[in-house]
């Protein structure tokens, strides 16, 4: 197999998206979970399924249906636990269906350590995993809008009034920073630390967001 064979495995798979809060409730507590996929994974097999898309089961408060992860590197107890996933895995393995996962990573969760730590101490290596610029005469660095309608994608640090944090999406949803390469870094350790469990790959979201113009100017309205 070519490394270009490789790199397209997915063009010749039958893939099923899963959104774990409303796909099957193993404990009935309401919300789908990761026990409740396992078992129904010998249904999806039947069907032909070759390939599951997660979407997000990242530990989150949920302000955008998971797509605000608060932990890389952990699920969110409405979902289940570590073992539930990596029961997931196994089972899937044991079928020969593959896994994808949902990865934001234009942004993270406002609850996020990283941004937690960014906002508690100006001076923290974490301030320069977000972007955060000066505004101008009491208004934001630039005219930019979130996507979510909430007006400006800039949002005015608690304590520091003249200072804002950048956000495409909605205020708790922070952007990272693309541009510092320890940010980079610790993401690509992220995904390989997923990658070892076993999945297939990732269907990365809003990833045309992540390059930003670094002058940072306001632009004409439209």
């Amino acid at each position: 197999m070519t490394n270009e064979t490789s790199r397209t495995w997915w063009q010749q798979e039958i893939f099923y998206q899963i959104y774990p809060a409303s796909f099957k409730d193993s404990n009935n507590d309401g919300t789908g979970d990761l026990p409740g996929i396992t078992a129904e994974l010998p249904k999806l097999k039947e069907l032909g399924i070759t390939t599951i898309w997660l979407s997000p089961v990242y530990k989150s408060p949920m302000v955008d249906n998971g797509y605000d992860i608060a932990d890389y590197q952990a699920i969110d107890p409405r979902f289940g636990t570590m073992t539930d996933f990596d029961q997931l895995m196994a089972t899937a393995k044991d079928l020969g269906i593959k896994v994808v996962m949902d990865l934001v990573v234009n942004h993270t969760s406002d609850q996020h350590r990283w941004f937690q730590a960014a906002l508690k101490d100006p001076a923290s290596p974490y301030r320069d995993f977000y972007i955060f610029r000066q505004g101008h005469d009491g208004q934001p660095p630039n005219n930019w809008r979130s996507n979510f309608g909430a007006g400006s994608s800039w949002t005015v640090v608690p304590g520091e009034p003249n200072t804002y944090y950048h956000h495409v999406f909605s205020p708790q949803q922070p952007d990272l920073n693309w541009e510092n390469p320890k940010l980079r870094q610790a993401i690509y350790s992220m995904i390989n630390w997923w990658l070892a469990k076993g999945l297939a790959g990732f269907r990365v979201d809003a990833i045309t967001f992540i390059k930003k113009d670094q002058d940072f100017a306001s632009i004409t309205p439209d």
